[in-house]
């Protein structure tokens, strides 16, 4: 069982492993651990969570691979500052729209700028008759799920259709791309969608770009692909679902802990209690 503050841990996981990196992971992208902070020693830390320390090794693994976390034998397990992490790993993904929704909706965003009106204009030049053929079936799909009350579905076949719309060019990197931030894409659609008018509005933007790709025309297609982007952008503004800018005080995304202020308390503990291995010193 959790204890020393630690929330019971999510079952919704095919193994403990799992459950316990996606409680670390979370906890690091909330910025409980700042980037060079070690985490507790083993034992503690396992005895916190409740769990075994071969599953705690194995869900460090995990975080390792993600990079979010670095092991070196006199310097214990210590945090890596967000630029080595993986942000196109769908957990990683996830710990960020929980624990920072604003900031990935922002990536996102830019992200979609800056990739989607060039799969659009690709997809012009090069879409074959099974790629022209998804595109359309996603936009029906779309078109049938707007039309029905509770519009249910909707989202899932907008991310469909923008996925159709990397895979059309035949760039497998963009089409891998697509399937990578997958999780990005729906909290953004998720959000956009809920402004009045929002899904209707963006109906015409993506039968533009099929029809652009059916006609060849690939400056029609990207120019299309780009205002279906601002629009969501402006919607995202307007939209009740709109997640909060992180507050301050402390940095942004930062959680105040106790002890000193911005940091973990296990910053303000004496080297002398370190030594002795209680959390924070994490030796070798």
């Amino acid at each position: 069982m959790a204890s020393r503050g630690w929330a019971e841990i999510d079952t919704n996981f095919p193994t403990m492993q799992q459950r316990v990196a996606d409680e670390i992971g979370r906890r690091i992208v909330a910025g409980v651990w700042q980037p060079g902070d070690p985490l507790p020693v083993e034992d503690a830390l396992a005895s916190q969570i409740g769990v075994s320390r071969g599953v705690l090794r194995e869900a460090v693994k995990s975080l390792v691979a993600k990079g979010m976390l670095r092991v070196r034998p006199r310097t214990g397990t210590r945090v890596l500052p967000p630029d080595h992490w993986n942000h196109l790993d769908p957990d990683v993904l996830r710990w960020k729209q929980a624990g920072d929704a604003a900031a990935l909706l922002r990536d996102t965003g830019e992200l979609r700028r800056i990739v989607e009106p060039e799969a659009a204009r690709l997809a012009a030049e090069r879409a074959g008759p099974d790629a022209v053929r998804a595109l359309n079936d996603a936009l029906a799909a779309m078109e049938a799920a707007a039309a029905s009350p509770a519009r249910g579905g909707y989202v899932e076949a907008d991310i469909a259709f923008h996925r159709a719309l990397l895979d059309a060019g035949g760039n497998r990197l963009l089409g891998s791309l697509g399937r990578a931030v997958e999780i990005a894409l729906q909290h953004s659609f998720d959000v956009s969608t809920q402004t009045p008018g929002a899904v209707e509005a963006s109906l015409p933007g993506h039968r533009a770009v099929v029809h652009a790709v059916e006609a060849r025309d690939a400056d029609a297609a990207a120019a299309a692909a780009l205002g279906i982007i601002e629009a969501a952008q402006q919607e995202i503004a307007r939209s009740p679902g709109k997640p909060e800018e992180p507050g301050k005080p402390g940095e942004p995304g930062k959680p105040e802990e106790p002890g000193e202020p911005g940091k973990p308390e296990e910053r303000g503990k004496p080297e002398e209690s370190r030594e002795r291995g209680e959390p924070g010193g994490h030796p070798a």
